[in-house]
């Protein structure tokens, strides 16, 4: 019995040290871990489409028509009959020249008219008188030719004397200052009392049209010639005659809600900048538009029918140049160099080193490296939702705002 005891505890703890290992060996068997899964990458699938090629340019608004109203006649001024900044109609009264003088001038000339039409009269009645004595020989021949030269002469008078009147007409109508355009007028540049048009055609005021409003762009002659060896090769196709659009970002970055129309792009290159000028014509209904103010507009002058685009997000750069990742048939992931130097809107134009059917990755290249095996689902283009303001965030603001009047 004493022999026996240390042997079977002996027995007893091996086969407990052997069962513990086995249950190791197979809880570490367990923990081993599995091949991670494939990473998972947004892509798009490269197809042709038909892209109308934009060019954005600078360029300054001005009015479509300006008339700088000017006093046509001498004279004070007695009235001003319009609010500076407000709208005008053509032939609305603007001032008012003091007429008095005027009047009396035209006057004048009306009784100088009154004059040579009576002496006009008493020249043809003696013409007349003297017309069948001289065949009578009861005057001589001189004193008829006499007669007829005075009727003649009294007759110029008459034509003098109404042009004298028409011009005291025109000088006592030009008393009343009209505008010569609608549009909207600015400040006025007299005041009441001014002696005006004594010499020189006083400027008054300017009266400017901006519905529609022009806007004058530039764009360097190398970008014209570049367009147009495109076209001549083939590579592009003109938008048409009458057909270019034009939209137009103001100087806050905001759209303007209305598109333009293309007028003409000059013949002649600037020589001191090498640029030709280029004119659009826009609707401007609530004048929000005005001249001077600076602009951008996007100009179509082009279009692709078989452009190859991918979206901005998809194209890495660096000092060698553009690069995007693209998936095989084999879910395998390759670095490809494309050229890509025009952008249209949120996306590269790309006119070398992708091709129809080629994926490329747009989401997800951070998960990615050349030669790895990925997971592809097709792309979105979703945009991103705006984050929301917490409670606490929004609760945080009046409260402290309390508190600082508590203080």
């Amino acid at each position: 019995m004493t022999s026996v005891g240390p042997l079977y505890r002996f027995t007893r703890i091996a086969l407990a040290v052997a069962l513990l290992s086995a249950i190791a060996a197979c809880g570490q068997k367990a923990a081993a871990p599995a091949a991670p899964p494939p990473p998972e990458v947004s892509v798009i699938s490269i197809a042709p489409e038909r892209l109308s090629l934009s060019t954005e340019l600078p360029g300054r608004l001005e009015a479509t028509r300006i008339a700088e109203v000017r006093a046509r006649a001498a004279g004070i001024i007695l009235k001003r009959n319009f609010r500076e900044g407000s709208d005008v109609k053509a032939g609305e009264v603007l001032f008012r020249i003091d007429p008095a003088p005027l009047q009396a001038t035209y006057e004048s000339t009306q009784a100088s008219l009154a004059k040579a039409e009576a002496n006009l009269t008493q020249a043809t009645l003696k013409a007349q008188r003297y017309k069948p004595l001289v065949e009578a020989n009861a005057v001589s021949k001189q004193d008829y030719d006499d007669a007829v030269a005075l009727q003649k002469q009294a007759a110029a008078d008459v034509a003098s004397a109404k042009a004298s009147r028409q011009t005291a007409s025109l000088n006592l109508g030009y008393a009343t200052v009209t505008s010569p355009i609608s549009g909207r007028i600015g400040r006025a540049l007299v005041t009441e009392g001014a002696l005006v048009g004594q010499g020189e055609a006083t400027q008054l005021a300017t009266v400017q049209q901006v519905d529609p409003i022009y806007v004058n762009l530039t764009q360097s002659s190398t970008d014209i010639l570049k367009l147009q060896q495109a076209m001549k090769n083939g590579q592009l196709q003109s938008v048409g005659q009458g057909q270019a659009k034009v939209t137009l970002v103001t100087e806050d970055g905001q759209a303007y809600p209305q598109s333009g129309k293309l007028l003409f792009s000059d013949l002649t290159v600037d020589s001191t900048t090498g640029s030709v000028s280029i004119r659009a014509e826009f609707p401007n209904p609530d004048h929000s538009l005005l001249p001077g103010m600076y602009v951008r507009a996007k100009l179509e002058q082009a279009v692709n029918d078989q452009a190859i685009t991918v979206p901005q997000q998809a194209v890495t750069r660096d000092m060698t140049g553009a690069t995007v990742f693209v998936v095989d048939k084999d879910n395998k992931v390759a670095a490809r160099t494309i050229k890509a130097d025009n952008a249209q809107g949120d996306k590269w134009v790309v006119t070398d080193g992708l091709k129809t059917g080629d994926k490329v990755i747009v989401e997800g290249l951070q998960k990615v490296k050349p030669g790895a095996v990925v997971k592809t689902i097709p792309w979105t283009n979703t945009p991103a939702a705006a984050t929301p303001v917490t409670a606490s965030a929004a609760s945080d603001a009046p409260h402290a705002d309390t508190t600082s009047k508590a203080k």
